[in-house]
């Protein structure tokens, strides 16, 4: 299996990460890897890493190849925040790696997933190191658009665009790598409008596939304001539990390392002396589940646009397939009580929504304000 093989619907981007990997001495050693979310942003980075340790066509278990794609190389480093930001911080670690010489691999490469999570003071510290890299070191930034990137970044980097990939392409992966029913497979890559990540969850998770069952029957299940906010209240204890049973796990473990680093392990109190680092890991682990509630709720919202979307496909009279077709009713429903101007303002509401969310207004309030713009009473007050 290719380096390439998990890296669905993006022949050109494939074809130019994988010329750059050949040519080693015409390198570009600053890299923009851009596209909308579950294009492969990630994967695509990675697959880049593992070509640049092993070479171009090498096989995905060759064993430089196989831990530069699992993030385990010593040459290779990922930076994927879970919080909301970039810190200062972060980036000083990273300029002080990139001017280390790779010690086993051909380069040192470093990624960064979510450079559009970098404020101006955290790029300033950056740029710098991305101007004038020691001759062996590759960054590699990911972000959804070249303008999420500031522009002293972008401008020193090549730019690579993904796209989204076709939902055939996603659902014959998740056959492939996952095992995963055709049929359901297909239907999970359409609902997740190709989303790799989605689908893949969505395919081999039940409650995922219930939870978002529960967020598009917000659509045609609120008559009034009291409808909105327990519909509202509904959805953000949902997405809290969704958030937590992703997290809860994984930061039982770490304290438990932690501890047993310290050697401090057992029932007993944590001694005086220790409980600064349990506390800062805390603090770590507190950000990491905002931001995972945050991801949560955006997914959520992005599952009912598209449901307004297939409303809206109904209303115009379009061929467009349905990205809900197993709600093929509900969205027949909906179209017929109401307008393509009613839908259009619905549609806002969730953007608005979306954008108070990231602007981290009080997730509860944001979508109570949605759910209350989306019953059959806001229309006659939009007038």
């Amino acid at each position: 299996m290719s380096v390439w093989e998990s890296l669905v619907g993006q022949e050109q981007a494939v074809q130019v990460l994988r010329e750059a990997a050949e040519r080693p001495a015409a390198m570009t050693h600053a890299w923009l890897i851009t596209g909308p979310p579950g294009s492969g942003r990630s994967v695509a980075a990675r697959a880049f890493a593992a070509a640049l340790q092993a070479g171009a066509d090498a096989c995905a278990h060759e064993d430089s190849a196989r831990t530069a794609l699992a993030g385990t190389h010593p040459d290779v480093t990922v930076l994927a925040t879970e919080k909301v930001v970039i810190t200062v911080a972060e980036a000083r670690e990273l300029v002080s790696l990139a001017q280390r010489a790779p010690s086993q691999g051909r380069w040192r490469v470093i990624i960064v997933e979510d450079a559009d999570r970098m404020g101006e003071q955290t790029g300033n510290v950056l740029l710098k190191a991305i101007e004038e890299p020691p001759p062996r070191t590759v960054w590699v930034l990911c972000a959804p658009s070249p303008q999420d990137v500031l522009v002293t970044i972008r401008s020193r980097c090549r730019l690579v665009n993904l796209r989204v990939p076709p939902p055939q392409a996603v659902a014959d992966l998740l056959v492939r790598r996952d095992g995963v029913d055709p049929d359901l497979a297909l239907a999970c890559a359409h609902e997740a409008q190709s989303h790799v990540g989605v689908a893949r969850r969505l395919a081999t998770h039940a409650p995922a596939r219930e939870f978002r069952r529960t967020v598009l029957q917000i659509a045609s299940g609120i008559r009034g304001v009291g409808d909105a906010v327990l519909a509202a209240g509904r959805l953000v204890d949902s997405a809290t539990e969704q958030s937590k049973e992703a997290t809860t796990e994984r930061d039982e473990r770490e304290k438990a390392e932690l501890l047993r680093s310290l050697g401090a392990e057992g029932s007993g109190p944590v001694p005086l002396a220790l409980r600064p680092q349990l506390r800062q890991m805390e603090e770590e682990q507190k950000r990491r589940a905002r931001r995972a509630l945050l991801d949560v709720l955006d997914r959520a919202l992005v599952d009912l646009l598209s449901f307004y979307r297939d409303v809206l496909v109904v209303q115009v009279g379009s061929d467009v397939a349905l990205v809900n077709a197993s709600s093929g009713e509900a969205v027949q429903q909906v179209a017929r009580a109401s307008t393509p101007e009613v839908t259009l303002r619905r549609m806002d509401a969730i953007g608005l929504a979306r954008t108070r969310i990231s602007a981290n207004a009080a997730p509860l309030l944001a979508i109570e304000a949605m759910a209350v713009a989306l019953r059959p009473q806001a229309e006659a007050h939009a007038h």
